[in-house]
């Protein structure tokens, strides 16, 4: 297993959009557990492939509450739901496609690709997917709640897409141009970064 790098916005490669895989390969399956592996380094409960400079739709996930955290990211949305917890995590989807979508539900959605900020993006609240698995084989999930948030959140990583470029134009615009002029907290300042942001936040937990 193997820490990768996370490429940070304004990275332009962010922007690129990633190709079907044809099948999962030994190679693939490696990297999915490399992904996973640097998703959980970093704290957080998704990540695309888009975000470690690989252009194929792969996406790694797990909402369920990291060991020995003090703050579980299902609270602010009323608890983990029945379709969740029907779901088996950890989750390495290749080629995931969103099949149908109801309802919208609001999240104070973060990103390993943009950290320390954190906004509210409006999306689906329930979600129907289809993927292939670490194996090859095609399955279908049936999702809301946090899962289908992070679910959006990294397939829209796939196609080029960030959470901030969903927020209106104008606090869209806000957020980049701070970004671009002040940039992230260094490795070394970014605890302390979590630990203040953490007492004005429900939620720490980054897509």
């Amino acid at each position: 297993m193997a820490i990768l790098e996370v490429l940070k916005f304004p990275d332009p490669r962010l922007r690129k959009k990633c190709k079907a895989v044809d099948s999962v390969t030994p190679e693939l399956q490696t990297l999915a557990t490399d992904m996973l592996e640097t998703m959980y380094s970093f704290r957080g409960i998704g990540l695309a492939a888009a975000q470690i400079d690989r252009q194929v739709r792969l996406i790694v996930l797990d909402t369920r509450r990291p060991e020995g955290d003090d703050k579980d990211a299902q609270d602010e949305l009323g608890g983990e739901t029945e379709l969740e917890r029907a779901v088996t995590q950890p989750l390495r989807l290749f080629n995931p496609v969103i099949k149908k979508k109801e309802g919208k539900i609001s999240y104070n959605e973060g990103c390993l690709s943009v950290p320390t900020y954190f906004e509210m993006v409006e999306r689906a609240k329930y979600i129907e997917v289809e993927a292939l698995d670490e194996n090859g084989e095609t399955i279908a999930l049936k999702t809301d709640g946090l899962l289908s948030i992070c679910i959006q959140h990294e397939i829209d990583h796939l196609d080029g897409k960030l959470f901030i470029d969903r927020l209106s134009p104008i606090k869209s615009q806000r957020v980049k141009a701070k970004i671009k002029k002040f940039g992230y907290p260094k490795p070394e300042d970014q605890d302390d970064e979590i630990t203040e942001t953490e007492e004005a936040a429900d939620t720490q937990h980054r897509l």
